[in-house]
């Protein structure tokens, strides 16, 4: 597995051994001791997976203190336009974007540390999201802010997106409460 920067602190882009033959593809993409050698967490509390229609953009997600949480996505099946945005206000990358094409022949995954919103475009149909988080879900602690209110050109006109993430704060009214340290 090589970890690769991506220019925010704490965020990088894993990638993964793609194992192929005749029969398909093999990827292992977590290993314990291998992510505490290079430093991030492996504390996972859940996991779970989303399936996604082509043109669907979910997202900015997060989780706010005390229930903040590192995230670990990947593709499983499809390919998607994975979204970053720096949350943490006294980041030099604060409120910086970044994106990062996932899927599986690719083999490679996003480790997001605390304070980093993440968010993502289907650019197929049945494209398989899976996550893994270092807290437990807490509806009361569970935000976003408006998909469309970051700095970054979303590649689609006319995305499908939830009431939920249309409701959103946008990224300039929200009063972050993360830090990088």
């Amino acid at each position: 597995m090589d970890r690769q920067e991506t220019g925010f602190a704490g965020c990088f882009e894993l990638k993964c051994n793609v194992l192929s033959d005749n029969r398909g593809a093999f990827v292992k993409t977590f290993h314990n001791e291998v992510f505490e050698a290079m430093g991030l967490r492996t504390d996972w509390k859940e996991e779970y997976y989303s399936v996604s229609s082509k043109n669907v953009v979910r997202g900015m997600h997060f989780q706010t203190p005390p229930f903040e949480h590192a995230k670990l996505v990947y593709c499983l099946q499809g390919e998607v336009l994975d979204v970053v945005v720096d949350l943490r206000v006294d980041s030099p990358t604060y409120l910086q974007c970044r994106s990062f094409e996932l899927s599986p022949a690719r083999g490679n995954s996003i480790y997001i540390p605390a304070g980093i919103a993440h968010g993502f475009l289907s650019l197929t149909d049945g494209a398989v999201m899976q996550y893994k988080v270092t807290s437990v879900y807490s509806p009361d602690h569970d935000a976003g802010v408006l998909w469309s209110s970051i700095d970054f050109k979303w590649p689609i006109e006319t995305p499908i997106v939830s009431v939920r993430d249309n409701q959103h704060v946008g990224i300039n009214e929200y009063a972050s409460a993360f830090s990088v340290g």
